[in-house]
């Protein structure tokens, strides 16, 4: 399952709603190579559906990851912050070994 904070729905729907999509456009979630600690973080909206995507629904945000992605995103949170020492979205993930500073990137 990957979660969603009620920070990160808020956020999710005032993008939808200034970016005018619609109702079936969803979250994806996904995980890259690259940065400081060697993966990264994607999110995006999307529409279409893969074959093998996990598609959870919490909170009232539908999310879809791909099955590779999910293995590190397991129990994640996504959430919003919009602090002063930060703002954007993060994530918390428990499968995270190591994070960098940024908290865009981890280790596992």
């Amino acid at each position: 399952m990957i979660y969603v904070a009620d920070s990160a729905k808020q956020k999710i729907q005032e993008v939808r709603q200034s970016s005018k999509l619609s109702d079936e456009y969803f979250i994806r979630v996904s995980v890259t190579s690259g940065g400081c600690s060697g993966l990264s973080y994607k999110l995006d909206f999307d529409n279409e559906a893969k074959p093998n995507d996990q598609i959870f629904e919490d909170n009232g945000v539908k999310v879809v990851t791909d099955l590779k992605s999910f293995l590190y995103l397991f129990n994640t949170t996504l959430e919003f912050s919009g602090g002063l020492n930060g703002k954007g979205f993060t994530f918390n993930n428990p499968n995270a070994t190591r994070t960098c500073g940024c908290g865009e990137s981890f280790a596992v």
